[in-house]
């Protein structure tokens, strides 16, 4: 996830070039509604697959697609589609002669198995923009199936459309169906009275051979009304530890008093969280890495081994992720405070808004106001006592990014310190800009204003042996991707550009240190400057698809500007904290010139990795980095608890999410190259969504009410205290 505007936003989006890469053409299927809800809300099937006359209407790519007895979800048969090689294959479902017209439903739904090994990730496009035969798909959504896994997605239109009123996932009509994410260019709600196309893809690995679809199908419309209660969870549902009284919070908070109490840590722990009992290596006062017997590590300040067990997002400060925005929306809630009342205090403004229809207005934070129910008068420094207690009783040695830096000085659990490069500089664009254009690191007011950030920042942990060290920007542009408009996103970003701007000047210079004169650049690119000159004062666009002369040059000047970003970078951590680590960028998509010159400056390379696991296969490249890597977010989430949406990476309950962190946890300790993995983030975020951009999802150690998911946390306890022996087993 990122957090690209003061103290308010820290999601992400990593899977932005799905959209890109999707291949299909496709012809439709008719609509026959059924009645098949026990609430008697009206559903429609699109299509369950019954009949050989259904395939017949389908065209594919990059897959085949046959009937099949396995995995059905409704009636008889389902869609076996068979993937032809490793990549994105695709189903597009068109409605004939005339347009779909959904208005009496709220959204579409669909049933998908994965029988593999392997992860597969499902996506969703729906296209209604007016014209015959268009087949621009203009909205775009993106789920996990995990091996062996069977979910069903939904994506809501029109009026019930989450996006519309402000927040990812809304509020259920069917149990058990979860929200598609949304995906990057994804934020406007899509209507439902001129629906022209409806796209299925999937992204598989070599070892995904099949998944089955069934089941398409429309829901009942969303309700937005009386949504929220006092404590601000969901009002149509019970649920374990759903708190519906002051006695109810008061008692869980002595139950969990007694049990940490009990228990304040693991054993075998230094005061840091490193490994008391294992082998002892030099002590430097300060956090360092460690490659010992073929495996990375971080050494803590006494010398001990350290693997970062994290939990982000520790940070309660008003218009951050435990906000929500109330204006326009009161309707939404049972209760909201008056003026005056205890809790009105809890009301704030936010203008930092990136997505949602609401662009500045009034917030309010319902987790913040259970604090104080639940803490009394003094309840920031009662939370962050507690926060702190609870990371050493679950197992957990690091405070994670983007939390409140009021942290650290308790000196109870060491620490990633957070830092953001703000000012009035150039930017390069890379096509794919989820969270903004990237910076232009050969602009001499982006050096002055790294410099000037990174010294701010440095001068409050330069001498704290409890800071780790710096992840610096978060899931900057880098570009990804097979296609060279994607991957040389940045070269084509600062062709675009004229003279004014400092990434094209250096790009030009570059080419001309390399071909002697124009002529003999035109040559290569097939193109007709008249003169350097030329090439620099005007805007020059690219073919999509480049020679391998252009695709060469494109690729040094993604070196050279990814050189100078982490050079400035590093530079300046050096020169005003020599002490602590540079500990990245924190990739969520990378190319591999990003990924090289990364290794080249940085301490540690980071990754926000949002996936079930970490294939062994597919991050293998990380041992010949010959670097120490750090997993800097991941995350997964239920609907079965009262929230609206799961996040990224969906379950289907809390134990299955408990479950899961045992796997990924081990996933990254067998890895020789890393040396920890945080998670994304403390909290549930709220049930409307975050102020920011909406986002809602079950992602949290604990809910809105600050009552921990005791699966969660008993899972963190059991992989914690085995990590060490896991970590140095033969």
């Amino acid at each position: 996830m990122v957090r690209n505007i003061k103290v308010g936003i820290s999601g992400r989006r990593t899977l932005w070039y799905l959209s890109v890469l999707l291949l299909a053409s496709l012809a439709g299927l008719e609509i026959s509604c059924t009645q098949s809800q026990p609430t008697g809300s009206k559903t429609a099937t699109v299509t369950s697959f019954e009949s050989q006359n259904d395939l017949q209407q389908l065209k594919l790519a990059d897959c085949k697609a046959a009937l099949t007895t396995k995995d059905v979800t409704n009636g008889n048969r389902a869609l076996e589609v068979d993937f032809s090689q490793p990549g994105i294959a695709s189903v597009e479902l068109l409605p004939g002669a005339k347009p779909w017209d959904w208005r009496k439903y709220g959204a579409v739904a669909v049933d998908v198995v994965n029988p593999s090994d392997h992860e597969v990730q499902v996506g969703m496009q729906l296209d209604n923009i007016p014209g015959a035969g268009s087949s621009h798909l203009t909205t775009d959504y993106n789920g996990n199936v995990v091996p062996h896994g069977k979910v069903s997605y939904y994506y809501a239109f029109g009026p019930s459309s989450p996006i519309a009123h402000g927040m990812r996932g809304g509020p259920p009509t069917v149990s058990g169906v979860m929200p598609f994410s949304m995906m990057p260019g994804a934020d406007k709600p899509i209507s439902a009275e001129n629906v022209r196309g409806l796209k299925l893809s999937f992204q598989h690995g070599a070892g995904t051979q099949s998944v089955v679809i069934d089941n398409i199908r429309l829901l009942p419309p969303f309700n937005y009304e009386g949504i929220v209660d006092r404590f601000g969870q969901y009002t149509r549902e019970d649920w374990p530890d759903k708190v519906k009284s002051m006695q109810g919070l008061l008692a869980e908070k002595q139950q969990e008093e007694s049990e940490i109490n009990a228990h304040p840590t693991l054993p075998d722990r230094d005061e840091y969280g490193g490994w008391s009992t294992g082998p002892h290596v030099a002590a430097t006062g300060f956090f360092r890495t460690l490659k010992r017997d073929g495996k990375w590590w971080l050494v803590d300040p006494d010398g001990h081994l350290f693997f970062s067990m994290g939990i982000d997002v520790i940070d309660v400060r008003p218009n951050g992720d435990a906000y929500t925005f109330v204006t326009g929306r009161k309707k939404m809630f049972t209760w909201l405070p008056k003026p005056g009342d205890l809790l009105s205090k809890f009301y704030s403004n936010d203008t930092h808004v990136v997505y949602g229809p609401t662009k500045e207005g009034q917030t309010f934070g319902f987790y913040t106001a259970n604090l104080e129910r639940k803490y009394g008068a003094n309840w920031l420094k009662e939370w962050q006592a507690n926060a702190l207690e609870r990371l050493r009783a679950w197992g957990f040695n690091t405070i994670g990014d983007w939390s409140d830096p009021s942290l650290y000085a308790y000196k109870k659990v060491p620490y990633v310190a957070t830092i953001s490069i703000h000012g009035h500089f150039a930017h390069v664009p890379s096509g794919n800009d989820y969270w903004g254009p990237m910076p232009d690191p050969f602009d001499p007011h982006y050096i002055q204003a790294a410099n000037a950030d990174v010294s701010a920042v440095a001068k409050l942990h330069r001498g704290d042996p409890w800071c780790i060290g710096y992840y610096v920007d978060n899931e900057l542009s880098w570009g990804g991707g097979r296609a060279d408009r994607t991957h040389y996103g940045l070269a084509y970003g600062a062709l675009s550009a004229n003279v004014t701007s400092p990434a094209k000047r250096a790009f030009v210079k570059q080419l001309q240190s390399h071909y002697k004169s124009i002529e003999q650049l035109n040559r290569a690119w097939n193109t007709r400057f008249a003169s350097w000159s030329a090439l620099l004062d005007q805007s020059y666009q690219p073919a999509d698809t480049l020679s391998p002369k252009m695709r060469k040059d494109f690729s040094n000047f993604l070196t050279l500007d990814a050189d100078q970003y982490f050079r400035v970078i590093r530079d300046a951590i050096k020169k005003y904290d020599p002490h602590h680590l540079y500990l990245g960028v924190k990739f969520a998509w990378r190319t591999p010139e990003a990924l090289e010159a990364s290794v080249r400056y940085c301490d540690v390379v980071s990754f926000d990795i949002y996936k079930s696991h970490l294939n062994p296969k597919e991050w293998a490249f990380t041992t010949a980095l010959n670097k120490p890597c750090m997993d800097a977010e991941f995350h997964f989430g239920a609907v079965d608890r009262g929230m609206f949406h799961t996040g990224l990476v969906s379950v289907p309950s809390q134990q299955a999410r408990a479950a899961m962190y045992k796997q990924y946890l081990e996933s990254v300790e067998d890895l020789p190259a890393f040396v920890g993995c945080q998670w994304f983030q403390y909290y549930d975020e709220p049930l409307t969504g975050r102020a920011g951009d909406g986002e809602n999802y079950n992602i949290g150690f604990v809910s809105v009410t600050d009552t921990p998911y005791r699966e969660m946390v008993e899972s963190a306890k059991a992989v914690s205290s085995e990590v060490y022996q896991r970590r140095t087993k033969d």
